[in-house]
């Protein structure tokens, strides 16, 4: 019989597969060529019962019904598997992707491990930790290969001692209006403040933050959060947001990256990081 511990470990080999199985479709869906992962095997113990190991056996079963032709539909069809399943795993899950599925962010959470938080985001930065909890990250340039020449790209950020230069600190109410209005993207023509799902993707935001705690504390590279530690960016919207930049200046795959907007949430044992970005 599986125990709580197999099956998170088995969810998460079954988000990786299907991350990567993904990724061969959209190449195979571009006229590329790509090699396609064979699935791993379904681990003894599924029917034992509890939620994950319910989750599990949907998501194999899922993954046995996916037609690998025509290219596109084999592409959505993972696509729209490997979202399913993350939106299940948890509530914290679900807010992310409603939240920010769908613009150009970066969302990951790590530990806490020095008494300089500015150390353990930098980790995060690089890709060189797990979430604790094994929720939710999106991060679309994970495997991009930009990152033979800039590491942490998209984020070219300076050393651990820099971040105090850079960053002001944000009164969580702050901290849940900039969170909210990274569901823009920049040049968005459809503000979160006029959308009539406003109020839903505000508590979408509490609860992301929710998850640090209530000592948690919050910091943005928004030049205006240095007067105004409360500022209401949904009012604002994202689009000419000042900030100091982390994100890279390199000219890379036919990208430029201009425009940002960062959150960083720190808490006694977590570090959680969210940026929005704009690429032409």
């Amino acid at each position: 019989m599986s125990t709580a511990n197999d099956d998170r470990i088995a969810l998460d080999l079954l988000d990786a597969h299907l991350e990567d199985l993904w990724r061969a479709a959209i190449e195979l869906e571009r006229g590329n060529r790509a090699v396609v992962p064979e699935a791993p095997r379904e681990p003894a113990g599924t029917c034992a019962g509890g939620a994950d190991t319910e989750l599990l056996r949907w998501g194999y079963g899922q993954l046995v019904g996916i037609p690998r032709s025509p290219a596109d539909v084999f592409a959505r069809s993972v696509g729209s598997t490997l979202t399913e399943l993350r939106r299940r795993r948890s509530p914290w899950n679900a807010a992310a992707l409603r939240l920010l599925d769908d613009p150009y962010v970066f969302l990951a959470t790590g530990p806490r491990l020095h008494e300089d938080w500015a150390e353990d985001v930098l980790a995060l930065m690089h890709r060189e930790v797990p979430d604790p909890r094994g929720w939710l990250r999106l991060d679309g340039d994970r495997t991009n290969d930009a990152r033979h020449t800039v590491p942490a790209y998209p984020f070219q950020p300076p050393p651990a001692a820099g971040f105090r230069d850079l960053l002001h600190e944000l009164e969580p109410a702050g901290a849940v209006t900039a969170l909210a209005v990274m569901a823009e993207e920049w040049g968005d023509g459809r503000p979160v403040r006029n959308r009539p799902e406003r109020d839903a993707l505000l508590a979408d935001a509490r609860l992301l933050l929710d998850r640090y705690g209530p000592d948690a504390r919050f910091w943005t590279n928004a030049l205006d959060a240095a007067s105004d530690p409360a500022r209401d960016f949904v009012r604002a919207g994202l689009q000419g947001t000042r900030v100091h930049r982390f994100l890279t200046g390199e000219y890379l795959n036919g990208l430029d990256l201009f425009d940002e907007l960062g959150l960083i949430a720190v808490s006694g044992a977590e570090v959680g990081v969210f940026w929005s970005i704009g690429a032409y």
